[in-house]
């Protein structure tokens, strides 16, 4: 590595690190680094290995305090466990202009519905999913999981011991979340207190007029809408 003369910032280094990563960053995982670079260069680099998680994360926060002072259209993002750089809400519309995401692939309603079953009810059968909407979900479920919106947690102790199925990571960045827990409080699809489904709840209302079906990640454009359910 090469050496330099004069060290740079704190919050320079993390902001350097934000913009060189593709997923989102922890303090710890920049904490590490920091740690890893001083044991292996020595000298003034080690004046960084003694950092504590919440000296990272005061400077990550400052950096993001920053950026919304100078109003550059970036923002800091905190999600998913993990900081990152994201464009400004702000100015999606000219952002998706120039990246030709004028007409990008959409997850049908039915899709929209079973995720946030899933979502909500985790971890979860086919068979609760479908008692709560009425009609099968096999094919909704293997596109969501191409998306890499839902995984397979484990299996049931139900008879037959069934899969059981929760949100990914790739889900809470999606939705700009940082956990489970941010989720709005739609207490229709929360799992009874009984564990059981109930099969003829409602809950979903019908959307506005105006109302549009959300986006799907860009790099996930393969899935197909279930549209013979829509």
């Amino acid at each position: 590595m090469e050496r330099i003369d004069v060290l740079p910032e704190l919050k320079q280094i993390a902001g350097a690190i934000l913009f060189a990563a593709k997923q989102p960053v922890t303090a710890t995982r920049i904490r590490e680094v920091l740690a890893q670079v001083a044991e292996e260069q020595g000298g003034p680099y080690r004046d960084f290995a003694s950092l504590k998680d919440a000296d990272v994360e005061a400077a990550i926060r400052q950096i993001g305090e920053d950026l919304e002072k100078a109003r550059l259209g970036i923002v800091l993002g905190d999600l998913a466990h993990g900081f990152r750089f994201e464009n400004d809400v702000a100015c999606g519309v000219w952002v998706r202009r120039f990246l030709e995401k004028g007409k990008p692939s959409r997850l049908s309603r039915p899709a929209l519905e079973t995720l946030a079953i899933i979502a909500y009810r985790q971890p979860c059968t086919r068979a609760e999913i479908e008692a709560v909407r009425g009609v099968a979900v096999d094919t909704i479920l293997r596109n969501l999981m191409e998306l890499q919106l839902v995984r397979i947690t484990g299996r049931s102790e139900l008879p037959g011991r069934p899969m059981m199925y929760g949100t990914t990571q790739t889900f809470l960045e999606y939705f700009g979340i940082k956990n489970l827990n941010d989720l709005p409080g739609i207490t229709e699809l929360r799992r009874p207190e009984d564990g059981r489904p109930e099969a003829d709840e409602q809950v979903f209302e019908e959307p506005a007029a105006d109302s549009a079906p959300a986006e799907v990640p860009e790099d996930n454009s393969r899935a197909k809408e279930d549209d013979h359910e829509s």
